[in-house]
């Protein structure tokens, strides 16, 4: 049984809304988010990442940056900006890029659900980035942006979608980045009432992206009861926000690599060690050379494009995690020619999300010193379920959802 929990939402004002909204916390670098907020006090990135309003030297995890964040935020509050819903409400949340749409029910999940296992997930954390999230959260006693999650979609669930969201939004606009952003607020509690039974009759939903963030609100609703004598299991900390969507309305794109070295091998070294575990084929087409299928990768070096095909017996085709890509390409190829045992810590091998295309791979051999680069098929939502269904957790960097949750367009406070 899930839990979904309406809460009095902390909103933007209609006609701030486009202004405010922003990209999540994790998708910029400080340079990049003090750039891109340059002058615009009201985009979200001053709670977001609060550091670009301090001086760049201080340390991210510094107090400064964390009382920055919840200045800016009450700000928000005292200007007009925000205001809060007079009673607890559910929303939904349309993004619409490149002729897809995808429709999420914007709500408050159950920090129990984690614990118990009812939130599955399929990554490890960082325990750096989790206590920064956990710190922050708890310091601004306010979930600022919400969890990405997905759940297997259900007919009941997308007719009380189509119901919810009849009406004109509250919020409709497109966004820097090319996104349509519709947002409704579903204050109907018949309507309401129906869409938390319907969840109910959920077993599991899964963390899709913001594995941080889901940990960090288990951490501070601990944090909090520990200091509560009178706790209840209903104060607001127990869930934090999240939009949850059906699995069959989202894209992952691909997560490409890069590597520094060849590990001392020549490229014709390089490529014969390459062919003891995958057919290799050198592309004889027209610019990149994009995988079509599972278990095919493009491999870039030397000024051109190959073909590598993974060849059976080179995994294990039953195991949920030893057949993705992203793992057969760390067993055969990184770890055993190349020298990469821990791609989360090795300085020799860099990510390049899908959304900035495979050009960004030769141009990151060309001009940034890169050796080589190796591209992959985009894992599958079927497959992201397999791993977390099965309790194991996927190679690192293995998904990029786009299009990207935008943040500032509801908080969730944890007291009221």
């Amino acid at each position: 049984m899930v839990v979904v929990h309406p809460f009095k939402g902390l909103r933007p004002k209609p006609e701030y809304a486009s202004r405010v909204a922003s990209p999540p916390y994790d998708v910029l670098s400080s340079d990049e988010a003090r750039r891109l907020a340059a002058g615009d006090p009201l985009t979200y990135l001053h709670v977001e990442k609060p550091e670009i309003d301090l001086d760049p030297a201080i340390d991210l995890y510094d107090a400064r940056v964390y009382a920055k964040g919840v200045e800016n935020f009450q700000k928000y509050i005292n200007d007009g900006v925000f205001v809060q819903d007079a009673k607890p409400k559910l929303y939904f949340y349309r993004l619409t890029w490149r002729g897809q749409s995808q429709l999420g029910l914007v709500a408050c999940c159950a920090a129990d659900d984690y614990d118990q296992g009812r939130i599955l997930k399929h990554e490890f954390t960082r325990k750096d980035k989790e206590e920064d999230r956990t710190r922050y959260t708890y310091e601004l006693n306010a979930n600022m942006g919400p969890v990405f999650f997905l759940y297997k979609a259900q007919a009941a669930l997308n007719d009380l979608a189509a119901r919810a969201t009849a009406a004109p939004a509250v919020y409709d606009f497109q966004s820097a980045d090319g996104v349509r952003n519709e947002f409704w607020v579903v204050d109907d509690d018949a309507l309401i009432a129906a869409i938390v039974a319907e969840f109910t009759k959920l077993p599991v939903v899964y963390v899709a992206d913001g594995h941080h963030r889901t940990a960090s609100g288990a951490n501070v609703r601990a944090w909090k009861q520990k200091e509560n004598p009178r706790h209840t299991g209903n104060e607001e900390y127990n869930f934090f926000m999240a939009v949850l969507f059906p699995h069959d309305q989202l894209r992952i794109l691909d997560y490409n690599r890069v590597v520094k070295d060849l590990n001392g091998l020549t490229p014709i070294a390089f490529l014969k060690r390459v062919g003891e575990k995958f057919d290799v084929d050198p592309y004889v087409g027209a610019g990149v050379y994009r995988p079509e299928q599972t278990h095919a990768f493009g491999l870039y070096l030397d000024g051109r494009w190959y073909r590598l095909f993974a060849r059976q017996g080179t995994y294990d085709a039953g195991d949920a995690v030893a057949r993705l890509d992203a793992a057969i390409l760390q067993a055969n190829l990184l770890t055993p020619i190349l020298g990469i045992d821990d791609p989360r810590t090795s300085k020799r091998i860099d990510f390049v999300g899908g959304i900035r295309g495979l050009e960004e791979l030769e141009r990151r051999c060309r001009e940034d010193g890169f050796a080589c680069a190796l591209a992959l098929f985009p894992v599958t939502v079927a497959e992201l379920m397999a791993v977390a269904d099965a309790g194991q957790i996927m190679p690192p960097k293995s998904t990029w959802f786009e299009p990207k949750l935008k943040s500032g367009l509801v908080a969730h406070l944890l007291s009221e």
